[in-house]
Parts: C-alpha cells; sequence; structure tokens
C-alpha cells in the first residue's frame, strides 16, 4: 500500500492556501501543519485541509509535526530560514515558490544545504503542466522544428516575479541545455521596493550549448500580447527551430508552424485548479521513487537561478558573463546601485499604470 506523507504549509495567502488544498485533496498526503504570521488567516485555512494544528513559528511547529514534505509559499526575502526549518524538522522534501533566492549568494547558501542535508527540493514552476505549454514541448520534442537554435521569453510582469518561468520553460522546450554565458541591460528603480525587488525592465541574451541562443525580456519595457487580456498572463515563450517555430501564450493559448505540420494551433489558459494537481502528485511520486524526479526539481530551477543572476551582474557591471558562476554576488544591491534614477520607457500603454509612467 502507497505511504501518506505528512505535509506542513508555511504562508496561507493565495498560494500557500493553493497549495494547502491541493494537497489536501489527494489521498497521498495528510496535512498536518498549517503556519502563518496571521493567525486569523490560519483560523480560516484550517477547517478547509482537515483542521491540522496551526502556529504562528514555522521552526517551533515543524519540530512538533515532523512533516516529510515541508512547503512554504512566502514573500522571497524569507528563503533561507525556512529552507533551514525544513531540513531541522527532518523533512524528506521541501517544496517552495520562485525565485530560488534573491541573489546567487543566497541560492549557493541554499543549495549548500539541501547538498549537505541529502533532502529533496522542488520550485513552483507549475504552469508547465498546462495543456498548451505542453503542447509545444511535443512539437519541440517530436523534430518537427527541425534543429532547435532558439529560445525566446518575454513577460510585462517583473524580474522576480517573472523572470524564473521564462528561463525555465524556455530550457525545457531546447532540452534542458546549459548556459554558457549571459550579457543584459536593465532599466527603471520603481520595482527595487516591490515586494519582489526588481528592476523595472531588464533584457538580455543567454548563450546555450549545442550553439542555442536565448533572448529574454521581462518588465515595462517587454511587448504587449494584444491577444492576451489578463496582464499577469502577457507571457510568451517561443522555440525555433531550421524547421518552424511553437510558442505558448500563459493565457493565450499555442500556436505552431513547420514545414512538415503546417499551421497549428490550440487553446489554453494558466489555471491553478489544473496545474496543481499534477505537480502536487509528482512530489509523492518521487518519494516513492527517486527515479522518478520531480519535473519541478530543484536542480532545474537552480541553473535558472544562476542564468537570471548573470543576466543582473551584466546589467550592472557590463560585458558577459559566464555561466556557471565562478562566485556569489548580491546582484539585487549591484543593481540599485548601477541603473540610473529616471523613469522606465515602456513598450505599450498597458504596461503604463503598472510601472507609474
Amino acid at each position: 500500500m502507497n505511504k501518506t506523507y505528512k505535509v506542513m504549509v508555511v504562508g496561507m495567502g493565495k498560494r500557500g492556501l493553493h497549495h494547502a488544498t491541493a494537497f489536501h485533496a489527494n489521498p497521498r498526503f495528510q496535512v498536518v501543519g498549517l503556519c502563518d504570521i496571521d493567525a486569523d488567516r490560519l483560523e480560516a485555512a484550517a477547517p478547509k485541509v482537515g483542521n491540522p494544528k496551526t502556529g504562528t513559528d514555522a521552526a517551533a511547529l515543524a519540530r512538533q509535526v515532523k512533516p516529510d514534505i515541508f512547503c512554504f509559499c512566502t514573500l522571497p526575502n524569507l528563503r533561507t530560514p525556512l529552507i533551514k526549518a525544513g531540513i531541522d524538522s527532518g523533512a524528506q522534501l521541501i517544496a517552495f515558490e520562485k525565485p530560488v533566492a534573491l541573489s546567487s549568494r543566497e541560492g549557493m547558501e541554499i543549495k549548500r544545504m539541501l547538498d549537505a542535508a541529502g533532502v529533496k527540493a522542488v520550485v513552483s514552476h507549475q504552469h508547465r503542466y498546462g495543456a498548451h505549454y505542453r503542447k509545444v514541448k511535443e512539437i519541440a520534442a517530436s523534430g518537427a522544428l527541425g534543429r532547435i537554435h532558439t529560445v525566446t521569453g518575454t513577460a510585462t510582469g517583473w524580474m522576480t516575479h517573472m523572470l524564473s518561468h521564462l528561463i525555465d520553460y524556455a530550457r525545457w522546450y531546447a532540452g534542458e541545455p546549459e548556459a554558457h554565458w549571459a550579457m543584459a541591460q536593465a532599466a527603471g528603480r520603481g520595482k527595487f521596493t516591490d515586494n519582489h525587488p526588481s528592476p523595472d525592465f531588464i533584457a538580455g541574451v543567454v548563450q546555450f550549448a549545442g550553439g542555442i541562443r536565448g533572448y529574454f525580456e521581462a518588465g515595462a519595457g517587454a511587448p504587449d500580447q494584444p491577444e492576451v487580456a489578463k496582464w499577469w498572463g502577457k507571457n510568451r515563450i517561443c522555440v525555433q527551430g531550421t524547421e518552424g517555430f511553437a510558442e505558448v501564450l500563459t493565457n493565450g493559448g499555442w500556436r505552431a508552424v513547420s514545414r512538415r505540420d503546417g499551421c497549428q494551433s490550440g487553446e489554453g489558459a494558466m489555471s491553478y485548479d489544473l496545474d496543481m494537481p499534477p505537480y502536487i502528485q509528482e512530489m509523492a511520486d518521487w518519494l516513492d521513487d527517486p527515479k522518478k524526479v520531480h519535473a519541478c526539481d530543484f536542480d532545474s530551477a537552480y541553473k535558472g537561478m544562476e542564468i537570471m543572476m548573470g543576466l543582473c551582474r551584466s546589467a550592472a557591471e557590463g560585458g558577459q558573463v559566464a555561466l556557471p558562476l565562478a562566485g556569489p554576488a548580491d546582484e539585487l544591491e549591484l543593481l540599485k546601485k548601477a541603473v540610473a534614477d529616471r523613469k522606465v520607457l515602456v513598450s505599450s500603454d498597458v504596461n503604463a499604470k503598472e510601472y507609474g509612467v
């Protein structure tokens, strides 16, 4: 009989509640603990997931309930202490939100901690479970596009919200190539004070193995996707080859053109109700069998973090940045000093309100 895994979830905002309810709905899991600094949130959430133990101190509650899976959905400035709390609780797997970290210094420390403890980890790049995202992967993997030579990703949302998504799915479509170097520019200081601190706009180039080139843009200067109404869904990831291309819009379906199959398209939009169940189930699968590595495993997300921080270093210091990174840095602090104090220029009126222009 399959084991039931005990789960503790930290953070009862929208994303935390998504995770807790998805765990509760799956018979392979039992939610044994909920944590939030807001007691009212805990009181409202607990009855929805079986009335587990609750508390406002994550480390203390984790030591008490001893979860198999320690999941946290908090702002990105709380990564390291919660990774430590999960490891200290004896959890076998830690699940947490993107981005991996706000600097390569922190990201490298998190990797060191997880490796030393032998704890599995996943990062919620869960858009990849959408049927439209998977269709583009199917086309790219089928050979219909010929030799893959270019991947692109654009998002009107700012960097620490969206860039790790773009990089993760672009690498997935290209066959998970290693990155060799990155180069970028950044503009606008308005979002440095956001709870997901970022330049208002960053755009850059990544050279991947196999001659594959990546182009990424996130923020105020990224192009509008007029086919998509929802502002946070105006994200495009495209994979191009010698025989055609395929692309996905987060809230606008997919389309492809290839010499072999002609023009194709289909519907699709990001949906937590559809994307969360397989993301959650794969955690049980990975704990059941170490060979069934989770599609959102930490190792892949960590490579994306290094790429994102390489782009930041380049924007702050100039020139190309070799990958993988040779050592740690505090990239956002470097950017805060380097980015000029003048209003960012937007690509479209749809971005003006979000960036105060």
